[in-house]
């Protein structure tokens, strides 16, 4: 059987990237262009310079993925692409590039899912995973409890309903003095810190999530009291914020009979959260699966395994494509 090789684009927010994936499975190159450095300054990404910054390196990345995986354009068999949901600019980077490559090369193009794109991440670090599956997508946009019940579709279960994990996290930092990006210093401070102060944690009847009471806690907590030890406050913000997360799994693999959890997504990284899940696995008796770091952030490998299923399910975008900010999971 003829193996499949899928390049994978990805632009939806500060990282520009281009890989290439061999039937959905193994990541033959991933090369990744971050913009944290020029985004510091700011406190956050700045679209129009994540978009003009997209649009300087995205073709030498490209030639540098195909070098890599030691291929040229005419051994790719389909061209997948970020669609949605991001930032629009920078998704319209991507998008154009793809539809400009796949007419000049002739090779069919594949529209792909961002989030769904994290969830398919796993699929590159565990050869051997296979839907169904509970996954939890946490990152600094999004933050979402799916049922995974085939390659090609997802039932979600819960959302925030405010702030995603990782913009809570990034709040949190700046307001700690921490800067940008926030999430992995305010895993590393916590570490020196007890998780000592009591901080508000909603609950709701169904799996939705809420992060902007912890948030608002942790920024009046701050300001009222300048001298609190900032370690035991990050360490209490990553409690509160994890044992959301953890209360919704708990319920959702109750309820739907679930063996596998898979976590996603950027804050899928942090130290705490993986630690608290691996007792949750102890616990329910059941496998927990995280990607291996670099599969975590924005890269292309994890939309060029995306991209993998639903070239083989037979999805094929036209030249029409649009980037589509706010796409929603299964959409």
């Amino acid at each position: 059987m003829k193996d499949i090789l899928i390049m994978g684009i990805e632009s939806s927010c500060d990282e520009t990237s281009i890989a290439i994936v061999k039937n959905g499975r193994e990541v033959l190159s991933n090369v990744i262009n971050s913009q944290i450095k020029i985004h510091e300054e700011y406190g956050g990404v700045v679209p129009e310079i994540a978009s003009r910054c997209h649009t300087e390196v995205i073709n030498q990345i490209m030639k540098e993925a195909l070098k890599e995986a030691n291929v040229t354009i005419d051994d790719i068999d389909a061209i997948a692409v970020t669609q949605g949901p991001g930032l629009v600019g920078a998704l319209l980077v991507g998008v154009s590039y793809a539809k400009g490559l796949s007419y000049v090369s002739n090779k069919p193009l594949i529209a792909v899912n961002h989030i769904e794109g994290h969830i398919a991440g796993n699929y590159l670090t565990y050869s051997e995973l296979e839907p169904p599956f509970l996954c939890l997508i946490i990152s600094g946009g999004h933050t979402h409890l799916v049922n995974v019940k085939s390659y090609n579709e997802f039932e979600i279960l819960g959302r925030t309903k405010d702030d995603a994990i990782g913009e809570a996290f990034d709040k949190v930092a700046r307001v700690v003095g921490l800067g940008y990006p926030g999430g992995p210093k305010v895993d590393n401070l916590a570490k020196e810190g007890k998780a000592n102060i009591d901080l508000p944690v909603s609950h709701f009847d169904n799996y939705d999530f809420s992060f902007s009471g912890i948030k608002t806690a942790v920024i009046n907590l701050n300001h009222k009291n300048p001298n609190l030890n900032k370690a035991d406050l990050c360490a209490s913000f990553e409690k509160a914020a994890t044992e959301m997360l953890t209360t919704n799994v708990r319920k959702a693999v109750k309820e739907f009979h679930a063996d596998k959890i898979v976590l996603a997504g950027g804050v899928s990284r942090n130290s705490y959260i993986r630690d608290s899940f691996d007792k949750l696995s102890d616990e329910l008796k059941i496998e927990v699966y995280y990607p291996e770091p670099i599969l975590c952030t924005d890269n292309a490998a994890m939309i060029g395994a995306a991209g993998y299923y639903n070239y083989t399910n037979g999805e094929r975008a036209d030249l029409k494509l649009n980037a589509v900010p706010n796409l929603k999971i299964g959409e």
